[in-house]
């Protein structure tokens, strides 16, 4: 090869070389080019971001400060709250003694005997209605359900005689604390007790043949002979208290063994509902005397308490409802009117809808026409249809 040649290879080699280091400088300015770009964004980003987050750490202290002062006056608060809760308490402890004891409720044998005695004097009379009314059932019109609350047994009630709207709760058959719920729709909604008040009776009850009635809740106690308790709900003291003038007491209800006294009330007043030893097989019927608890007059029914559950009394008519041992449907299959208008062959045969066991208490509101009734658990009302005793 020629000198000439070899010239012009390196040349070309040169040349080529040039322009290949020419196109990596290129390529090398492109990338630095691209990293500062993203070197500036990420400043830029980073700048913003340091600023969001002092924000937001001014933001946080504000709200710490906001809630250490709302924290301070929440504490300044429950300490005047606790201030005026025990000075209430030294109120009340005041007005406890400012009221009278509650009265003697030992058994005077001699005032027994003699209520006994004036009582079967004026058994079986003919009575004398205070009211023109004279209205019977004649149909359970409707049935509702309201919820469930509390033991398998129990009762609940409004005031039979009052236009308050509160509902009294016994839960279970012997106890000595009454629910008290301001209004239905709180006894419907919550399921717990926190919206209800307690009352805490002197002495324990048994049963659940109680019934609140113009402000007062008469109650059976069950010390010994069993007694009527007057309890003052406004006060909250016991008013009168009164052995009930049947010897030998026996369960009122063949299914419902744990109540021996059901009162009751309605259009006349109030009743009791009761059973001796001297006639176990059927149900006995006393008027009371809603001030002095006397028993103005006393009934033997026809109406039997085997497979009874329950009765009330609707314008002077004892209905007497019986179910089977193994809980079926209720129906009214025993009345007993004592002015003796309305004869039993004309009354009519009255069921209960079908629900889940059997009923351990039922209350009339003379003025709601309903029944407030507690089954296995379950407090329902029953709204009834009524008719004339002479239409029936």
């Amino acid at each position: 090869m020629g000198p000439w040649r070899c010239l012009l290879l390196l040349s070309l080699l040169a040349m080529a070389l040039h322009a290949q280091q020419q196109q990596f400088m290129e390529y090398v300015e492109r990338r630095l080019t691209l990293l500062e770009e993203r070197i500036s964004q990420w400043h830029d980003q980073s700048s913003r971001y340091s600023t969001e987050l002092r924000d937001f750490k001014n933001q946080v202290l504000g709200m710490l400060e906001t809630a250490e002062k709302e924290r301070e006056a929440m504490r300044s608060e429950a300490e005047n709250a606790a201030v005026r809760v025990d000075r209430l308490e030294r109120e009340v402890d005041y007005l406890e003694t400012q009221n009278p004891a509650p009265p003697c409720v030992e058994v005077d044998e001699t005032l027994m005997e003699k209520q006994v005695a004036t009582a079967k004097q004026r058994k079986n009379e003919k009575y004398t209605k205070l009211t023109d009314c004279s209205d019977t059932i004649a149909s359970i019109r409707a049935m509702k359900i309201l919820k469930r609350f509390g033991s398998t047994s129990g009762l609940w009630t409004k005031d039979a005689a009052g236009n308050s709207e509160k509902i009294y709760v016994f839960d279970g058959t012997a106890n000595d604390t009454v629910y008290v719920f301001p209004r239905m729709r709180e006894f419907t909604l919550f399921s717990a007790t926190r919206k209800a008040a307690r009352i805490k009776l002197p002495y324990p009850w048994v049963g659940t043949g109680h019934l609140v009635y113009d402000g007062h809740l008469y109650y059976i106690r069950q010390q010994g002979p069993f007694q009527v308790i007057k309890f003052n709900l406004s006060n909250k003291t016991v008013v009168d208290s009164s052995v009930f003038p049947a010897e030998e007491q026996i369960p009122v209800f063949g299914l419902s063994p744990f109540t021996y006294i059901e009162v009751a009330a309605d259009e006349e007043g109030l009743w009791a509902i009761y059973a001796t030893k001297e006639d176990e097989k059927n149900i006995c019927l006393a008027k009371l005397d809603p001030t002095s608890l006397d028993i103005e007059q006393m009934w033997d029914t026809p109406c039997p308490r085997e497979n009874a559950e329950g009765a009330f009394v609707v314008c002077g008519t004892l209905h007497v409802v019986y179910n089977t041992r193994l809980p079926s449907r209720s129906r009214v299959q025993c009345v007993f009117d004592v002015s003796g208008t309305l004869a039993p062959e004309d009354a009519s045969l009255v069921y209960f809808p079908k629900r889940y066991g059997s009923h351990s208490g039922m209350k009339y509101s003379p003025r709601e026409r309903q029944i407030y009734a507690w089954d296995d658990g379950y407090q329902i009302i029953y709204r009834m249809e009524m008719k004339k005793k002479l239409e029936v």
